[in-house]
């Protein structure tokens, strides 16, 4: 327990001393290159303790608790690493560490490389928050850290302040957290008043001793507070704003696991601090899930913005987690433990791979950005040329995250489709079709993410150029290279050797739902993931590497044989008779992307304008100008109602303000005459 302690308390001490020498730095104007080389080594070593403390506490499958007195009555600063806090402060140190090493020679360009140090600050500020956050004890220094967490945030996000997109991006950021803050507040002031404590240990099952209706008012305030930092649909519009103005390493971050915290939060209540839950939560959380995954790739797909393409797949991957959160309630709701454990399985270790390739695929952005001055994709294309390893990289990160074999993305879509199969069997008839209903919805969203990186890779990295900055474009420096290949790495490692990673999930549901299944999900010699048992459905990523290594060899060995002595001829590509291909020949991400927004035209509500200039007649146009948009739906038809409401009580509230003393006087006494009052008959 001590070295795990010790292993602990080194990593924050890190973290904090890196912050502190971050805002030395920038009011003594060190240099930048000495600055970002020395404290992003340090965030490096700060987050390899915490993955070894991490490990150990998940290893040991014990819970560790040590606390601080704060010199207040009623509030101490305590510390408590149980197997979901370890799990999530693992998957924390994994992307703090690529992410720091990446911005060794990330922070060399660009805007936050006039401010390094100030950066520095504020990045290791955030990682000790976010630390803080996965690691509270008790409400109080939980909401402390994540008020620090948003406010860290924050200034990271407009580090390009001088940029009105950067301010709006950070301004929504910081309204739709305050939002989401107060419902947790509430949320927490009804279990604690319930438990008679504000100690996480004292608040386990304490939503049972609610009545129902404040019992289920606390889950809604917390699911939906909570849901605010993960981005579900309706509350995700702070993303797409947020994440493509905010420095890349910082977007790899917020995505990766800034919004964890929100799942993090919501699997401390749903399988901590409730017992077994009306079947109505957990189906809510269901169709939340169902909804926020299909909505966000739909969106995703008619993004041209790269980064902004990639906030809109956060929101799909929180919803595909939350199919695994609320199978497990529904199942737990039934009577169901092993079920609910292999859902919530699926749920958390989707929660770490969309960490990793999602972390991976936002550095690639930013090297992208980096190497060639722009954010669209329809002034991209070739760079694969310029940027073999950046494209390598990113082609990793884009099939993992499209849930195909054998990385890991697939293992935890392939573990939540069997919770959703075997729903159909276990649940009662009414429960019961909401299951394969979500599996096809499932699909259809996995079909739709590869189609959505077809584009994002085709279009960015194949063919020919299309500006000028593309066919300029340079590679990436070796410490971000090295940054992607860490979480590349990671994404294959997660994928082939799922079955030994999956042991760490066993102290996680054995606390949950009192079983450990995680050794029912192994057979064959470690060498086969199960759904419970191998008659459930098994799969072997080892085996499908074998076989697609097999399969590429095949034409790889016939060309050798037969290819090599065979006549070439080498001839220039059919061009249709035009005079030659160029840039202009080349499919567009709008053109890619049109059947798709024919389909789903009664939700984005496509608006086109074609205007033609003719020289001579007007059968033969000399220019064409094509421009199309999209309606965003929720801002237009949910949010603009909802501010504009809003701004109309606020200017009727200011009658009130009269600017006169004798009348804010006169407020105060009736206030004080109707509390006297209340005070009186209680």
């Amino acid at each position: 327990m001590y070295s795990i302690c010790r292993l602990y308390s080194a990593g924050l001490l890190i973290y904090a001393l890196v912050a502190l020498a971050g805002l030395a730095a920038h009011f003594r104007k060190t240099r930048a290159a000495w600055v970002a080389t020395s404290l992003c080594c340090a965030s490096t070593a700060a987050a390899a303790l915490e993955l070894c403390a991490s490990v150990g506490a998940l290893i040991a499958g014990e819970e560790f608790n040590w606390s601080l007195p704060s010199g207040l009555p009623f509030v101490h600063y305590g510390v408590r690493l149980d197997p979901l806090s370890a799990f999530f402060n693992l998957a924390l140190s994994i992307l703090a560490g690529c992410v720091a090493v990446y911005s060794i020679g990330y922070l060399r360009h660009g805007s936050a490389a006039r401010r390094p140090g100030l950066f520095c600050f504020f990045f290791n500020l955030h990682l000790l928050a976010l630390t803080l956050v996965f690691t509270a004890s008790n409400i109080i220094f939980f909401l402390v850290a994540w008020e620090l967490m948003v406010v860290a945030s924050y200034f990271l996000v407009v580090t390009d302040h001088e940029s009105s997109e950067s301010r709006k991006g950070g301004l929504l950021y910081m309204l739709m957290s305050r939002g989401g803050t107060g419902m947790m507040y509430i949320g927490f002031l009804l279990l604690a008043t319930a438990a008679g404590s504000m100690e996480f240990q004292a608040l386990h099952g304490s939503g049972q001793t609610l009545s129902p209706v404040l019992g289920a008012s606390a889950f809604l305030l917390l699911f939906f507070g909570f849901g605010v930092k993960a981005g579900i649909i309706p509350l995700h519009i702070w993303l797409p704003a947020a994440h493509p103005v905010a420095p890349s390493n910082v977007s790899a971050l917020m995505s990766g696991i800034v919004i964890k915290t929100g799942i993090y939060g919501m699997a401390r209540v749903f399988f901590d601090f409730y017992g077994v839950l009306p079947v109505w939560a957990g189906m809510l959380v269901l169709v939340a899930g169902v909804v926020s995954a299909l909505l966000g790739v739909l969106y995703a797909l008619m993004e041209h913005d790269l980064k902004r393409l990639l906030a809109y797949h956060s929101i799909e991957n929180i919803g595909i987690i939350l199919m695994g959160f609320g199978s497990a309630l529904l199942f737990r709701s039934f009577g169901h433990p092993q079920l609910a454990s292999l859902a919530l399985v699926a749920g958390l270790f989707h929660t770490l791979n969309h960490g990793v390739f999602k972390c991976l695929l936002f550095l690639g952005a930013g090297s992208v950005l980096q190497g060639a001055g722009t954010r669209n994709m329809e002034e991209m294309g070739g760079l694969i040329r310029r940027m073999p390893w950046t494209a390598f990289f990113f082609l990793i990160g884009a099939i993992a995250i499209s849930g195909l074999p054998p990385l890991n993305g697939f293992v935890s879509e392939w573990f939540t489709y069997q919770a959703l199969l075997a729903g159909f069997g276990a649940t009662p008839e009414l429960t019961r079709v909401a299951f394969p209903i979500a599996g096809a919805l499932l699909a259809l969203t996995a079909a739709l993410a590869a189609a959505c990186f077809v584009k994002a890779f085709g279009i960015t990295f194949l063919a020919l150029p299309r500006s000028g900055n593309a066919e300029r474009a340079i590679e990436s420096p070796l410490s971000m290279k090295t940054g992607m290949a860490s979480l590349a790495l990671v994404c294959v490692l997660l994928g082939l050797g799922a079955t030994w990673f999956v042991s760490i999930f066993a102290p996680i549901t054995q606390r949950a739902f009192g079983v450990q299944i995680t050794q029912q999900l192994v057979a064959g010699n470690s060498l086969l993931l199960t759904a419970g048992s191998v008659h459930n459905g098994s799969v072997s990523p080892l085996m499908l590497a074998i076989a697609l290594i097999g399969l590429g060899a095949v034409p790889l060995v016939l060309w050798l044989a037969l290819g090599r002595k065979s006549p070439r001829v080498t001839g220039p590509t059919w061009d249709c008779g035009l005079p030659g291909l160029t840039a202009a020949n080349e499919y567009t991400a709008t053109a890619f992307s049109k059947p798709l927004r024919m389909i789903f035209a009664a939700l984005f509500r496509p608006r086109r304008e074609i205007q033609a200039e003719f020289d001579i007649s007007p059968y033969y146009p000399k220019v064409i100008h094509f421009e199309s948009e999209i309606q965003p739906t929720f801002e237009t038809r949910f949010y603009d109602p909802l501010l504009a409401g809003i701004m109309a009580i606020a200017a009727r509230m200011r009658k009130i303000q009269t600017g006169s003393i004798h009348a804010y006087l006169a407020y105060i006494f009736v206030t004080l005459i109707l509390l006297l009052l209340f005070g009186v008959r209680v």
